[in-house]
């Protein structure tokens, strides 16, 4: 195990980079640090910067690089990641964001940055085939053979498939996405701490690669 690993993760939305950030969090004893959570935990506790995130949302605005490596710096500086370490998932999406974290974190440089590597066309076919229960949020996968109505086994709610979850909506997100990302990849790789890693398979064996990366790293 490393004491203290610093990580980031990257992939294209529904590669199952949350549910495996998840577990390196635990494997390693560190706190998983995601953009949302962040977004949410700082709205809840009306920090400025949270104060300033929300007037955004709620106008239906995008919250901006400067507010995000602000309340990612903010985050960091707490103890638990500034002595236990952290797993990244969310950020940075930008190179400016990237950049920006270089320099937080000159002093306590980053392990490893890893892109879980999940081909486009499985991404869509996996987003695709999501289904949700509009009252408790419970995710399903739907087969081609599902009940009509679907009821949610855990609360009787409908469950239905999310307007964003149309082809055509997760096209554009991978298309923003990959925009995005590609130079933000070309950024670590020539710092030398990108790692490629094939996202494919059973949850299990792609956690081992991911394992075997960090560990590779110490």
């Amino acid at each position: 195990m490393i004491p203290g690993a610093r990580l980031i993760i990257l992939g294209r939305q529904g590669a199952g980079k949350g549910t495996q950030c998840v577990r390196l969090s635990r494997h390693y004893v560190v706190p998983h640090i995601s953009t949302g959570d962040m977004l949410r935990a700082a709205v809840r506790e009306r920090t400025e910067l949270g104060l300033m995130a929300k007037e955004i949302m709620d106008a239906g605005g995008l919250v901006g690089d400067d507010i995000m490596i602000g309340l990612v710096e903010e985050r960091l500086g707490r103890p638990d990641a500034s002595t236990r370490g952290y797993i990244l998932d969310g950020f940075p999406r930008t190179v400016t964001q990237a950049e920006a974290l270089d320099e937080i974190t000159a002093d306590r440089p980053i392990h490893v940055v890893i892109d879980l590597d999940v081909p486009r066309e499985i991404v869509l076919e996996r987003i695709s085939a999501r289904r949700v229960c509009r009252d408790c949020g419970t995710n399903y996968t739907a087969s081609g053979h599902d009940p009509s109505p679907w009821i949610c086994d855990v609360c009787g709610g409908d469950v239905t498939q999310r307007d964003d979850d149309t082809p055509d909506a997760v096209n554009n997100r991978l298309d923003l996405y990959e925009s995005q990302t590609s130079p933000l990849i070309e950024h670590y790789q020539l710092k030398g701490s990108l790692v490629v890693v094939n996202g494919v398979g059973h949850p299990d064996h792609v956690f081992k690669r991911l394992t075997d990366v960090v560990e590779g790293r110490r």
